[in-house]
């Protein structure tokens, strides 16, 4: 299969013309008439992954490899080092990243991970819910659908009649926020201060927690498609003591 007919069956349902300007989504590395015999899907690109895929192979990351333009290709250092090795492999790279937070990761998460079937996500990177927790029933169920062992939070127990959800780093949406709770990653303490001084409880569900999801998500697009799709992931860089 052509890498030009995956990239416009990805397209049709997560148009890259969508992506902030900031963001780098689309064709990263290789050429629109690839041949293409795999899939491997997986929120970044990093050494391990590389080590385990297959020659003439496109991967879909959540993450752009590429987010600034680059100046050189010096091999030893990152991200011209996985460049490299792509290249020698034949591996291609697509990466699908604020287009695919605006139509599906941010709902998928809401939804099928946490359980909010009602989530409604009509504004671009955040997705809305109303439940009736007190905020540690709501920091335990968290726990629980995300599988993390401890949470950052500020707040306090009062009931939970709405909540909003950002998947990745979505601490410079907080002055939007309309409800009770936030949840995203990557919260930085001034951000919490202002969060507290407004009666916004955060719950910090992590950068790479809250979007490992993204090849599951994906995954259930790409069933029709003629192509082995195999699920991976790179590795959280951060590890906890």
């Amino acid at each position: 299969m052509k890498l030009r007919e995956v990239y416009e069956f990805l397209n049709e349902i997560s148009p890259f013309e969508i992506q902030e300007s900031w963001d780098n989504s689309g064709l990263q590395v290789g050429s629109l008439n690839d041949d293409i015999e795999r899939v491997y899907l997986s929120l970044d690109v990093d050494s391990s992954l590389l080590k385990e895929v297959r020659e003439n192979s496109l991967i879909i990351t959540h993450h752009p490899l590429i987010f600034k333009g680059l100046k050189s290709l010096d091999a030893n250092f990152f991200p011209s080092s996985l460049i490299k090795k792509m290249i020698k492999k034949d591996i291609s790279l697509i990466s699908m990243h604020t287009n695919f937070d605006k139509t599906h990761l941010n709902s998928y998460v809401a939804k099928n991970v946490l359980g909010f079937r009602d989530a409604s996500c009509c504004e671009d990177f955040i997705c809305y819910f109303d439940l009736n927790m007190s905020f540690d029933e709501l920091c335990l169920h968290v726990k629980n659908s995300l599988k993390i062992e401890n949470l950052r939070v500020s707040g306090n127990n009062k009931e939970i009649k709405r909540c909003a959800l950002t998947t990745g780093s979505g601490g410079d949406l907080i002055g939007l926020i309309k409800a009770d709770c936030f949840m995203s990653g990557d919260f930085k303490y001034h951000q919490a201060v202002e969060a507290s001084e407004n009666g916004l409880n955060l719950i910090d569900i992590g950068h790479y927690e809250s979007e490992s999801f993204f090849g599951e998500c994906l995954n259930e697009n790409l069933k029709n498609l003629p192509l082995k799709v195999i699920m991976s992931n790179s590795k959280n860089p951060f590890s906890y003591k």
